[in-house]
């Protein structure tokens, strides 16, 4: 997907750019309109990230959007209207400046911003209600429940920006695209007060057996290669996704996908293992195609096999 860029002084060509690619919205500005840019780099029809900056106060009145959006201030001030409660924030804040279904307003003042945007189907699979048996989740506030929560979100963030969509030019596979789909939207079920809460109930507790455990080993090890969900293995495994977590919590230690990243790392191991040279295999490919990037892959592979993978390649 190629990046999108956006650079106007006419109000009328901005109101109907940010229309298109956010939601029907009215806009007015104060001041010189100098510039309106906005730089849009997808990741995948779900994900994006946008760079806006503004050089002149631009007050907004929004319909209801079918995606959330994540906004970091990067510079100035943004008073943003959102469900009924109107804040100011300035450089380093976040917050939601739109969520699903609820009309947003606001002004930004001469302000650069850096926009995540997170379609809802996203945040369903990652919390396992996207299979159609649970209501999808909602998000209850558009400020963070922490400071600490909303920095371990812009790390995510900076993550994906900085790592993921810097990387050399090849678009990033399905696997690691669909790995920092659901590694960002984790962040956001981690950051903001939502609806995928509970405990697990009495039945997910006694369902969280060896048979289970081995019903999921079998399926992961079988679909490694696939883009799949927690809600996917939950279903192969016949149980619900509290349980299913349960179930390797208890007998392994780890998180249903703690184990679909180890099978992954030790598919990527037996492929450097297995190249050639002149195969015009490199790390960051076989990396990329098991859903890892270059820095992070190489970090986890080392942990594990005691060596960075270029010298498992070479060798």
């Amino acid at each position: 997907m190629q990046m999108e860029t956006f650079d106007s002084q006419d109000l009328g060509e901005v109101e109907a750019f940010v229309s298109r690619i956010y939601s029907r919205m009215h806009i007015g500005a104060v001041g010189e309109r100098t510039r309106a840019r906005i730089d849009r780099r997808p990741l995948t029809a779900e994900v994006a990230f946008d760079d806006l900056d503004y050089s002149f106060d631009i007050g907004y009145a929004a319909e209801p959007p079918d995606v959330l959006i994540v906004c970091d201030v990067v510079s100035n001030t943004i008073r943003s209207d959102n469900g009924g409660s109107a804040d100011t924030f300035g450089p380093g804040d976040q917050f939601l400046i739109s969520r699903p279904g609820l009309p947003y307003s606001g002004v930004a003042h001469a302000s650069a911003l850096r926009f995540t945007l997170l379609g809802p189907a996203v945040l369903d699979r990652v919390a396992a209600t996207g299979d159609g048996t649970a209501e999808p989740v909602r998000i209850l506030d558009h400020r963070p429940i922490s400071r600490q929560a909303h920095l371990r979100l812009q790390r995510a963030i900076a993550y994906a920006r900085d790592e993921v969509m810097a990387a050399p030019p090849s678009p990033a596979t399905p696997l690691l695209a669909s790995a920092v789909s659901q590694f960002l939207a984790a962040g956001v079920l981690q950051a903001y007060p939502n609806t995928a809460v509970g405990d697990a109930t009495a039945t997910d507790s006694s369902d969280g057996t060896p048979s289970t455990l081995r019903r999921a080993v079998a399926y992961i090890e079988s679909n490694a290669d696939l883009d799949i969900t927690l809600a996917d293995i939950a279903r192969a495994a016949y149980v619900t996704p509290r349980a299913l977590q349960l179930a390797f919590r208890r007998h392994l230690d780890t998180t249903p996908l703690g184990y679909l990243r180890r099978v992954r790392l030790d598919r990527a191991h037996s492929e450097l293992r297995a190249a050639t040279a002149g195969d015009g295999e490199t790390v960051s490919a076989i990396a990329a195609r098991w859903g890892f990037t270059h820095t992070r892959f190489t970090q986890q592979y080392r942990a594990v096999y005691g060596v960075p993978p270029s010298r498992t390649l070479r060798g």
